[in-house]
């Protein structure tokens, strides 16, 4: 049977997502976790892949296995699993449903700081040297809609059989000293969002204008845009599905 499991993780201590041969990743964790339990190897797929440092308060995979799991399964996990780590529900679902090609949606949040605020020096980035225009930065949001092909924000020398990506929802919002930064896609290219929060400080900033994101885009070259924006600011915050 195939059951989805959905948690969330401060990505602090971890080198992303995805196993790696030498580092830490959450996969990993989780995997061990779920074999030593279930006393079985288990392998999980993830909705996707984040970065290095990034966070996810809402994240899925899927694994499969024969045996009946333990009612109980969530708080052995918890017990088992590091502190930044935390396993919400487990649930059973169809054998062919996939936590990466099924998803319908995936929406990410980048948060700023607009002071020097030692609380959230691990989860914002801290932008408290230069003023920030949100009103710039929400024209250029607008324009992010007009396009699907999105090399100019991708990593280099990935996999990517497609560099286009439909957009759904990439609005800038204000609370006191905060930025948060909310874009929604049906795919993400890897980076992508890091690489456009960081183009789009640059608009805020006064460096470019809104208008200069067309040419960026339309350059489809990762040195058009601007430097990334630090990992530690990024949450996946929800994945969407048919379930």
């Amino acid at each position: 049977m195939r059951y989805f499991i959905e948690f969330s993780y401060n990505g602090k201590n971890y080198f992303g997502y995805q196993i790696q041969p030498k580092d830490i990743s959450v996969q990993e964790e989780l995997e061990r976790a779920l074999s030593t339990i279930l006393r079985e190897e288990i392998k999980t797929t993830g909705a996707g892949r984040t970065d290095t440092g990034v966070h996810a308060k809402k994240m899925f995979a899927h694994f499969d296995t024969h045996l009946v799991l333990p009612e109980k399964l969530t708080h052995q996990l918890n017990s088992f699993l590091p502190d930044d780590i935390s396993v919400k529900r487990i649930f059973e679902v169809r054998n062919d449903f996939h936590a990466r090609f099924d998803a319908t949606f995936r929406t990410y949040e980048y948060y700023i700081s607009l002071d020097k605020n030692p609380f959230t020096r691990d989860s914002a980035w801290q932008h408290w040297r230069r003023d920030l225009d949100i009103n710039k930065m929400n024209e250029a949001c607008s324009i992010l809609f007009e396009y699907e092909d999105f090399t100019s924000f991708a990593k280099l020398h990935t996999d990517n059989k497609t560099n286009f990506c439909e957009i759904y929802i990439a609005k800038w919002e204000q609370n006191g000293t905060e930025l948060k930064f909310t874009i929604s896609a049906n795919r993400f290219l890897r980076n992508m969002v890091r690489a456009i929060v960081g183009t789009m400080v640059e608009v805020g900033s006064g460096k470019i204008k809104p208008e200069d994101l067309r040419k960026v885009i339309e350059n489809k070259n990762r040195n058009s845009a601007g430097t990334s924006a630090p990992a530690h600011g990024l949450f996946l915050v929800d994945v969407g599905y048919k379930f």
